[in-house]
């Protein structure tokens, strides 16, 4: 009787079992896909803000693809995309518009150091009639602070739209950087000699003005300068200021007289001297035609690092098909060099006083294959130009070294030159300066260059900012900011 009633109730419990445990099987097998779904692409974040990881090669016949970075050959038209954003204005070369916003300092910091006066309330030259020209000579190979500004003033024009990588906002607020119309070197050059027992000369006083203005600004004080533009192309530029706008971006020649707290590759923009010398233009010369060797012409008792041009002169002299001599852009030193060079298969780019020589860009204007010797010369846009393909690299231990030189260069035969010939000519376009800027010129490079800086300076804000809300009372002015250790 017993056995009777335990049956059913064994047959309930078995069926109570077998529905829990497969309710537990179904809600196992729920979690587990909710688990994986939330281990997938986050739908929080806007995926055009992120950088793209690809790079794009422009091939031969001029199709773009996509490449491995690690597989790509480095060219200046592939660039990587250096900002992504849902409100960026597109060129025709595909690069974000850096939007760029100018102070309008008085005329006495730009174009009023050309002996131009402002007719009437703007500070600004009307370009479209006509605009100062700025002085030649020597003068020349430092002046991209004109070419930038002439840049940025035109970049209001409708007519000038085309391939542009900058234009100018009027509202800080939505810009990605902040220009300062400074033409730092051009000041130097004219007002920087003291004059009988002065302190102080022009050049020192217009920095002074310059540090109390910029310090005074809502756009400084809110980015401690991170987000700045200052252009010091000559190496003695900028030497007071400097230590005190250490926060902002500074385009420089090289870092040759800045401690690496101060100016430095990870914060800095390396931007090209403007050549000299002629372009050579319709360049139809061959290895066979160009009878000279290795040029080199100019100063060659110098400073610091220059002491190699003297060791090198003596090491040099007696070669055959070898020009090593002094020479400089007085009477017709520059119509005497642009021959040179122009007729020389090799043309050497030495350290002087600073790492960087404008000799390099007049090289490459003269499709004259540069040999650079100078172990701490920095150069401009290397990050996306192999500059590998069209120069010769020597260190300054192995230049030294008695016959070294002169047998590496011979061992370059005629194919290899020939190929690095015309990689000068294709890259040429990327160091010239122009009013008004064309596509892929020197203008529109610094820019790029600019810009692919900005999200490393976003970051640095936005990391800036993360306990505002808790330093109370914390002064965001310069005066209480001590030099960086390391800024970056």
């Amino acid at each position: 009787m017993a056995e009777r009633n335990a049956s059913p109730l064994g047959f309930v419990t078995r069926n109570s079992l077998l529905c829990l445990f497969s309710v537990a099987s179904i809600l196992f097998i729920l979690s587990w896909l909710s688990v994986l779904r939330s281990t997938g692409r986050p739908r929080f974040i806007d995926h055009s803000l992120l950088p793209n990881s690809k790079l794009f090669a422009v091939t031969d016949n001029g199709n773009s693809e996509s490449q491995n970075q690690n597989d790509i050959e480095p060219s200046i038209e592939s660039e990587e995309k250096a900002l992504e954003g849902k409100n960026s204005v597109k060129c025709g070369s595909n690069y974000p518009v850096l939007k760029v916003f100018m102070y309008d300092l008085p005329a006495e910091f730009h174009f009023g150091l050309l002996d131009w006066a402002p007719a009437g309330e703007s500070v600004w030259p009307d370009i479209r009639t006509k605009f100062p020209l700025y002085p030649g000579g020597l003068n020349l190979q430092h002046s991209i602070e004109y070419w930038l500004t002439l840049d940025l003033l035109s970049s209001e024009f409708p007519e000038n739209q085309n391939a542009r990588t900058a234009i100018r906002v009027h509202n800080s607020s939505e810009a990605d950087v902040i220009f300062v119309p400074f033409f730092s070197s051009l000041s130097y050059n004219h007002f920087g000699k003291f004059k009988g027992r002065q302190k102080k000369n022009e050049n020192n006083l217009l920095q002074d003005k310059l540090v109390k203005f910029l310090t005074a600004q809502e756009e400084w004080i809110r980015s401690e300068g991170r987000d700045h533009i200052i252009m010091a192309h000559h190496p003695n530029s900028m030497l007071d200021a400097r230590m005190k706008l250490w926060p902002a971006i500074f385009i420089l020649s090289d870092f040759g007289r800045y401690p690496p707290n101060i100016a430095n590759v990870g914060k800095d923009v390396i931007a090209p001297y403007k050549h000299v010398i002629k372009s050579f233009i319709n360049d139809t010369s061959d290895f066979d035609s160009r009878p000279t060797l290795l040029y080199f012409q100019g100063a060659i008792y110098r400073k610091d690092g220059g002491f190699i041009r003297q060791e090198l002169f003596y090491l040099l002299k007696d070669e055959k098909d070898v020009h090593f001599a002094f020479g400089n852009t007085q009477g017709n030193g520059i119509n005497k060099a642009s021959q040179g060079m122009h007729s020389s298969k090799f043309c050497l780019n030495i350290a002087g006083d600073t790492p960087s020589s404008n000799r390099l860009f007049d090289a490459i204007a003269s499709h004259c294959v540069p040999v650079i010797i100078s172990d701490e010369i920095e150069l401009p846009y290397e990050d996306v130009l192999d500059y590998s393909q069209f120069c010769i690299f020597v260190r300054t231990s192995d230049a030294l070294k008695d016959k070294f030189l002169v047998k590496l260069i011979r061992s370059i035969k005629k194919d290899e030159w020939t190929r690095m010939w015309r990689r000068l000519k294709e890259v040429e376009n990327f160091f010239e300066f122009q009013y008004p800027s064309k596509e892929g010129d020197a203008v529109q490079m610094i820019w790029q260059a600019i810009t692919r800086k900005v999200p490393a300076i976003r970051m640095k804000l936005h990391k800036s900012r993360r306990f505002s809300r808790t330093s109370v009372g914390r002064e965001r002015v310069l005066n209480s900011m001590q030099l960086p250790k390391n800024f970056w």
